[in-house]
């Protein structure tokens, strides 16, 4: 299992949970917001949510931060950049992006689990400019090009 560090950036004030697994089988940890007070979103409102942790991810991984799907469906509060990414090479506060897809404000509350961040390995990869492509089954066909819409 791949370990990483995490850094509390704030120890003396910080009484939330870190970022966990919810269940044996979850893929994404919750995280949860770090705030001193509840931030209101307004409708199509962003707004910046700060976590209080910092963390290093080793060479070759990422975090992906992605919505919590009953917050998503249920208030209408999402991730404005889903999915986001964390580099290896950032060593600053993990903030999550939100926007407010609702029609009514919402109330982001201290601790409460805001988005998911799931660990992935990356690749780098080298590309070298070609002046021909394999042909596939699906060639150039782009959106829709199923006819299932």
């Amino acid at each position: 299992m791949t370990e990483i560090k995490i850094k509390i950036l704030d120890p003396k004030n910080f009484d939330i949970e870190l970022p966990a697994y919810m269940t044996k089988g979850s893929a994404g940890m919750d995280i949860r917001a770090f705030v001193k007070d509840g931030v209101t979103i307004k409708p199509m409102e962003r707004k910046l949510i700060p976590t209080g942790f910092a963390m290093a991810l080793p060479d070759g991984f990422e975090a992906q931060i992605r919505p919590r799907s009953g917050l998503a469906v249920k208030k209408g509060i999402t991730v404005i950049n889903s999915p986001g990414t964390i580099d290896s090479d950032y060593r600053g506060e993990v903030k999550i992006g939100l926007v407010n897809l609702s029609s009514e404000e919402y109330v982001i509350e201290k601790g409460e689990r805001i988005a998911q961040m799931i660990i992935s390995k990356v690749e780098h990869v080298k590309l070298i400019q070609a002046d021909n492509l394999e042909d596939t089954s699906r060639s150039t066909g782009g959106f829709g090009h199923t006819g299932a819409i």
